[in-house]
């Protein structure tokens, strides 16, 4: 009465641990070796010995294996070849840092870039629009940068008349930017 009904089924669980432990564990080594040298694209060959040991496992529950090296071998094998085809098939590339990734460009957006360039149009009427001697003193100042001493010395003008004439001018620009950018 000391037997339970487990008993049998323990002893083959033991005597399944005792052959994979003789038979197919001692060709650990090799079996990482053979992968990595003929799968070097591979990337865990780690799992793919364990899936392979699994697959192992799992069949000598079911039928005897006559060579069991020969077997495991052949499941890895198999396991490297179809992870090659996932990895080669998959439009999708591992990347570690997620962090790194530039999901949305850093540049101004297509809309940004077309409001630019009519402003700047828009800029370039209202300076056009400005009476001649306005205009040439606006474009040295705010275009090519030069000082109010610079710029009545190079228009015979005094430099309160640049000043007055900077004034203006920007003052025209507004009023006919204005009611053009509300469009």
């Amino acid at each position: 009465m000391n037997s339970s009904p487990t008993t049998p089924e323990l002893s083959a669980s033991v005597d399944h641990l005792r052959w994979f432990a003789a038979e197919v564990h001692p060709h650990d080594a090799q079996l990482k070796a053979y992968l990595r040298g003929s799968f070097p694209i591979v990337g865990d060959v780690e799992d793919l010995v364990q899936e392979s040991y699994l697959r192992v496992w799992k069949t000598r529950l079911t039928q005897a294996i006559r060579s069991p090296k020969s077997f495991l071998f052949q499941i890895a094998r198999h396991l490297a070849i179809d992870a090659v085809r996932r990895r080669n098939s998959s439009p999708i590339i591992p990347c570690p840092d997620l962090a790194a990734l530039s999901v949305m460009e850093e540049g101004p957006g297509v809309a940004e870039t077309v409001c630019t360039k009519e402003e700047l149009v828009l800029l370039g009427h209202a300076i056009q629009a400005l009476p001649p001697r306005c205009r040439a003193v606006i474009m040295l100042r705010q275009m090519q940068g030069l000082s109010q001493k610079e710029i009545a010395v190079q228009l015979g003008l005094s430099e309160m008349s640049v000043q007055k004439y900077v004034a203006r001018g920007l003052e025209r620009m507004e009023k006919f930017m204005r009611p053009r950018r509300a469009r």
